[in-house]
């Protein structure tokens, strides 16, 4: 298989969860492997990612598993007959004490504080921007609305407001539950969805971190950016994550959809200058869900996630319950290797002006420019948390990177890495003898052969984290 440096990351759902299906979405390119908490119990959770687990052995590779947390229910409750049509212009109540079922008049609220968050003038958004209502009155728990643009409202459908201001917190109950089950088999990845600052993803990673201690196990954190707060906290959000996902569902109906493009491209940029990973996700290949190619705008969406620097590009619905599942993998594979053959290499440009205040990280930027210049073949890392390969791949370079690594939690995290190809060696206590079997497992998978220069980094002592203080270049013999 042709080598590609942007990463899929495909959701877990009926329409993929046969073994066979699922093997081949991984051997087709699936990197990590994201299970929906907002569907299923935890037992559901806890088989699906053997079922991944399985699936990837078969397939002779590691991938990531996602643990994607649902967050607060912004929703309206039931209807009496499962959705009702609302007509422009028309008087609506959504009303928090209504326990029956809801008809054309009036319906009740999942999310109980929605009284307390807005006012009048207010707009709202429901199912997914496609009905518009404006708060006209709030009397005790009931918000009186006008709707603006109606259509057809159905059971549980979602609730925005405009430019954002809803105070649901991002971790409920539920969702601290589900961290237990997701450490429970060790997810690779925890995404917390609508954090709106850092103290919600520092509260994230102390409850992962107290539920996988037994485990003796850390996973990276994912912060979704869905909500219009999230956006003048972004750095503050990053910070405290491992990871942002650019979550263009929620946000665009939050910011309105032209403001997104550009947010997009911004968060992407910022996360790479932080030296975080970032994901690209929602309604990427949509029409995928029920035709078995893509449109040509959805071509350009992927390829520009991928021309704007993204680690990861996401399929959601497509998927899950989707006609085309592994069609959805092959395509969105083949659109990010046609993008990454127009990439712009700048790496002088990049180091311009930069200074670094750890060897390990100097070590990184200076074997990527040593590579670079020399036209060499791979560049390698042995790496014991991957922060080495994580530094190498912030920057757009042409040549393959190779993380070595003798931990299987650190191989799966990497395997969101951009340009990063993470895989298990054991490595000897003895740096001569570590950089020898390095080269002999280079040449057992055909990365390197006879004649070929690549560069490799390693630290001594050996297998110590954050050690990288060395770097050698070297010909194959």
């Amino acid at each position: 298989m042709t080598r590609r440096a942007t990463k899929i990351v495909a959701t877990l759902g009926p329409a993929s969860s046969d073994p066979g299906l699922l093997e081949q979405m991984i051997r087709s390119g699936v990197s990590v492997v994201r299970l929906n908490f907002s569907h299923g119990t935890a037992q559901d959770h806890i088989d699906r990612a053997r079922l991944v687990r399985e699936a990837a052995a078969r397939a002779g590779c590691e991938v990531g598993v996602m643990a994607d947390l649902q967050g607060p229910k912004i929703r309206v409750g039931k209807f009496a007959g499962n959705k009702v049509q609302l007509q422009n212009g028309q008087k609506f109540v959504l009303d928090a004490s209504l326990t029956e079922p809801g008809d054309g008049n009036a319906v009740g609220l999942d999310y109980k504080e929605l009284p307390q968050d807005v006012k009048v003038g207010d707009v709202l958004l429901l199912a997914d921007g496609l009905i518009v209502m404006e708060v006209e009155a709030v009397k005790g728990q009931a918000v009186h609305c006008k709707v603006v643009q109606g259509g057809e409202l159905s059971n549980n459908k979602g609730i925005n407001k405009k430019g954002g201001g809803l105070t649901a917190p991002a971790l409920t109950a539920k969702d601290m539950e589900d961290i237990k089950t997701a450490m429970s088999f060790q997810a690779d990845y925890v995404a917390v969805s609508f954090p709106q600052n850092a103290a919600d993803m520092e509260l994230a990673r102390r409850l992962c971190n107290v539920a996988a201690a037994e485990y003796k196990h850390k996973p990276h954190l994912i912060a979704k950016i869905e909500r219009a707060e999230a956006i003048p906290n972004l750095e503050e959000i990053l910070r405290a994550s491992d990871s942002i996902m650019v979550a263009r569902g929620d946000l665009a109906i939050e910011v309105g959809n032209a403001a997104v493009p550009a947010l997009q491209k911004r968060m992407i940029k910022l996360a790479r200058e932080m030296d975080k990973t970032v994901i690209t996700a929602t309604h990427m290949m949509e029409s995928m869900i029920n035709n078995p190619m893509p449109t040509r705008a959805e071509v350009s969406d992927v390829a520009n996630a991928v021309l704007d620097g993204s680690d990861a590009v996401m399929t959601s619905a497509e998927t899950a319950s989707g006609k085309f599942p592994l069609e959805t993998v092959n395509e969105m594979a083949a659109i990010c290797l046609a993008a990454e053959g127009a990439e712009e290499v700048k790496l002088d440009a990049d180091f311009s002006g930069m200074t670094f205040a750890r060897i390990d990280q100097s070590i990184a930027m200076g074997a990527l420019f040593t590579a670079y210049h020399l036209g060499a073949k791979a560049l390698v890392a042995l790496t014991d948390s991957g922060s080495t390969a994580l530094w190498m791949s912030r920057h757009r370079i042409h040549i393959p990177i190779y993380a070595l690594t003798p931990r299987v939690t650190t191989q799966r995290k990497m395997a969101l890495y951009r340009n990063v190809t993470p895989l298990l060696m054991d490595t000897s206590a003895d740096r001569d003898t570590a950089l020898e079997q390095a080269e002999k497992h280079l040449k057992a998978r055909g990365i390197v052969q006879s004649g070929d220069i690549y560069v490799i980094t390693c630290g001594e002592p050996m297998g110590a984290p954050g050690g990288t203080n060395m770097l050698k270049i070297c010909r194959v013999a």
